[in-house]
Order: structure tokens, then C-alpha cells, then sequence
């Protein structure tokens, strides 16, 4: 990787990983872009783009103008959101992503687009849940996710486009806020816990969902994109997670560091009904193997960092 652009900058994913490849790669040589501007680092730090993933002459043409060699395609709809409006997800979700592939086979560009443990459905096992596997999801993001890791599958052996990419599980972060996602509860509960000493969870109790924090997974993707491409089997869909829990355990952890925390529970039908069918836990075994996949952070030294930063952000003195 040498000059990067990537659409959905300023979504979770990319308003991290933007800076965290300028700070690799330096400034010029990463193109942030999205559908409108804001006043975050990732769009005011460097190269910036207005591009809607929908409109394929424009991204060709920035990618052209940039004259990258890379493209890190993370625009999509959420899991919550794309439930609610499933026309548009698939139009976004899909038409994006063949835009985004057409683009890396006009340019001659590496790519990479993240998929998510929301392409297993409940016949998934769910426990321990392998690489290769049975893939019948009951959302539409699940399907997106599963045509998306097809379809960039195909790019590869039929046109020969570099494809790769991580089946994600929920993505924890300070940076940026919670948007619309299933897993979203992991994040909401570390700003309410913060905040408020409590929080009232929309997962129930006993959900197991997996979780990555976001500084691991910013490496996964770069360690990734930087192997040795012959090494790679399965390309566009390695599982990768780093813990599994469920709100209990996290509340738990919470309340190491913040004594007095409680979690309360007003279970949401249609977000409860996604977790649940989604695997308890994942096997990464085929990322360590074919690219030497790790994490740093378990569960209690996540909370530690997430509760320092967010007290920071929030601007919070520390009880005394």
C-alpha cells in the first residue's frame, strides 16, 4: 500500500483507521472520502473527497486523480438501520461495493472491504463457529455481507483484483459514536456507565456476541492487506474476533473500575432477534495461520482504556 483511498471515512471504521494509515503511510498518500464533510481529523488532516459510493464515475475518477494503489471500501448501511430500510441497504450496501470493485479493476488497485459475523444466520453453529461453514442469515445486512464476500471473491478469479477482507464481530470504540449497529450496546454502555454510573440495555442478558476492540482491529486490517498474498486461502472472509460476552460480563468489568455501576435491561425485539442469530463465539484459526492474526486487548483491559478515554473525551474527573 502505497496511496489509499477510502470511502466511508468518516463512519466507525474509517474515521480511526484514516489516521492510523496517514500516521504509516503519511498524510498525502491517504484519500479520505464520504457522501459530506465534517469537521473530524480524518476530514480536515489530509486529502478529503465528497464521493457517493452510488455515483461510479466520480469514485473512478478520484481514484484516478489520486493515482492510488489501494482502495479500503467501508460505506454501508448497519445491521439496526438496514432492517428498518432494506431497499435502500441493498442498493447502498451492494451497488457501493460493485462500484467500489469496479473501481480497483479500472485502477489496478488492491482492495479491501470488511464483511461480518452478521453473514452466519441460525443455522450457523454456534459456538466455536469455523471459517468455512453454513451461511443462511435472516437480515439484510447478513445477506449483503455474504453476496459482498461472493461477489469480491469473484473479482478475484475472474478479473484478478486483489480482494481481501475480515469477517468482523462488534467493533468497541471511544472515537466515534455508535451507528445503528446490533452490537452498538458494547459502546453505549461504556458512555452511559461514564456519564451516568448506569445504563438500560436493549441486548438481554446471556447474549453472547463476539468483539473486537477498535485498535486491534485497525491492525487486523493493515496486517492483512500488507501479507503475503500467496499465503492467503480464503481472502474476503477470515474470522477474526478477539472476546466474546454478554452484558452481564461486560457490566461486570465495568464495575471494576466504576464501583456502583448497574445494568438494567428494556430488551429491544428486532436488535434481540439479530444477536440471536448471530454466533456465540467465532474461530480465527484460519487468519493466525495464513497471516499471523493477534489482539492485545481482553475485556477488562478494553473497559480500562475505554473508560480513561471517554472520561477524557467527556472532559469527567474520576470520582474521589
Amino acid at each position: 500500500m502505497k496511496r489509499i483511498m477510502i470511502t466511508g471515512a468518516l463512519g466507525q471504521i474509517g474515521s480511526e483507521l484514516t489516521l492510523k494509515l496517514r500516521e504509516i503511510y503519511g498524510t498525502d498518500n491517504v484519500i479520505a472520502t464520504d457522501i459530506k464533510k465534517n469537521d473530524s481529523e480524518a476530514a480536515q488532516g489530509g486529502p478529503f473527497e465528497i464521493v457517493d459510493v452510488t455515483d461510479l464515475k466520480t469514485m473512478v475518477e478520484t481514484a484516478k486523480k489520486y493515482k492510488v494503489d489501494t482502495i479500503m471500501h467501508l460505506a454501508a448501511l448497519l445491521s439496526a438501520t438496514a432492517e428498518a430500510k432494506p431497499v435502500f441497504a441493498w442498493n447502498l450496501n451492494m451497488g457501493g461495493l460493485m462500484n467500489a470493485l469496479e473501481t480497483a479493476r479500472e485502477v489496478n488497485a488492491q482492495f479491501f472491504t470488511p464483511s461480518s459475523i452478521g453473514a452466519f444466520g441460525p443455522s450457523t453453529p454456534k459456538d466455536n463457529t469455523p471459517q468455512d461453514t453454513i451461511m443462511r442469515p435472516t437480515t439484510m445486512y447478513g445477506v449483503n455481507k455474504v453476496a459482498g464476500e461472493l461477489l469480491a471473491d469473484y473479482y478475484f478469479h475472474k478479473f484478478g483484483v486483489d480482494t481481501r477482507g475480515l469477517r468482523f464481530p462488534g467493533l468497541i470504540s471511544y472515537v466515534a459514536p455508535p451507528g445503528g449497529g446490533t452490537t452498538d450496546y458494547a459502546v453505549e454502555i461504556y458512555y452511559e456507565a461514564v456519564k451516568n454510573g448506569r445504563y438500560t440495555s436493549y441486548i438481554d442478558k446471556g447474549t453472547y456476541m463476539d468483539m473486537m476492540y477498535m485498535p486491534d482491529a485497525l491492525k487486523a486490517i493493515i496486517d492483512l492487506m500488507e501479507a503475503d498474498p500467496a499465503k492467503l486461502v480464503h481472502r474476503n472472509s477470515f474470522n477474526v474476533s478477539a472476546m466474546s460476552f454478554d452484558p452481564e460480563e461486560i457490566a461486570a468489568s465495568i464495575a471494576k473500575y466504576i464501583p456502583g455501576f448497574k445494568i438494567s435491561y428494556n430488551v429491544d425485539p428486532v436488535r434481540q432477534q439479530i444477536a440471536e442469530s448471530w454466533p456465540n463465539s467465532i474461530d480465527s484459526t484460519a487468519a493466525k495461520e495464513e497471516w499471523g492474526f493477534s489482539y492485545d486487548y481482553d475485556l477488562d483491559k478494553m473497559t480500562k482504556d475505554m473508560i480513561e478515554k471517554l472520561r477524557q473525551k467527556l472532559e469527567l474527573k474520576i470520582p474521589s
